[in-house]
């Protein structure tokens, strides 16, 4: 999957939710994209409806898909359940985790503001998207980029409280993962299990 630049309202109407965040143009239409989108009908396969599970995962967190098997292979050699620990690796990426601490409103945002050099860890710039960021790193804004309008606007009335993984100061604009977050923290709706199951046949 090359990188999409599309709309993104297509995407999340082709997945039923709205994969992206809130989104007023998937609330008033939230049927399939396409002329016969409201008509589709027809049960999917066992191996569609796995394969649409891993490219929800793949859009919603930004991953291509070179780099989404990587991840998928490595929480196979990590101890734990293989699908939750995928889940935890997209979790602790770099871009995520600015866009968890409410610096970017959005994921695709938090990886501009990353590969432009705003963000450090550990007090040092780190560029990377994909950084596995671990516990207790801290994550944040660098000096020159703490006026920005995007990352005032992003922080502006967010709710830190609401990732328990996550701590947030306010005076320095940086946050720390705490810990890896476990399953039911995690709030996209992946069923990752069916991502399990369609790598187990390849």
């Amino acid at each position: 999957m090359a990188k999409y630049i599309g709309p993104k309202t297509r995407i999340a109407r082709k997945f039923g939710e709205p994969i992206y965040g809130e989104d007023k143009a998937f609330e008033k239409r939230k049927y399939a994209p396409g002329q016969h989108g409201q008509n589709r009908r027809g049960k999917r396969s066992e191996y569609g409806t796995q394969l649409n599970e891993k490219q929800k995962a793949k859009y919603t967190y930004g991953v291509l898909e070179r780099q989404f098997r990587i991840l998928f292979e490595k929480a196979q050699r990590t101890k734990g359940i293989t699908g939750e620990v995928l889940l935890q690796l997209l979790e602790s990426r770099l871009d995520n985790i600015v866009y968890r601490l409410g610096i970017a409103p959005t994921r695709a945002a938090a990886r501009q503001l990353v590969s432009h050099c705003h963000i450090v860890v550990d007090g040092k710039v780190v560029n990377i998207p994909s950084y596995q960021v671990k516990p207790g790193q801290k994550v944040g804004v660098r000096e020159r980029a703490k006026s920005l309008e995007v990352i005032a606007d992003s922080l502006a009335g967010f709710n830190h409280a609401k990732y328990p993984w996550l701590e947030w100061n306010e005076a320095e604009k940086q946050g720390t993962l705490l810990h890896i977050p476990a399953r039911e923290d995690i709030p996209e709706n992946i069923k990752e299990q069916l991502i399990v199951e369609l790598y187990s046949k390849q």
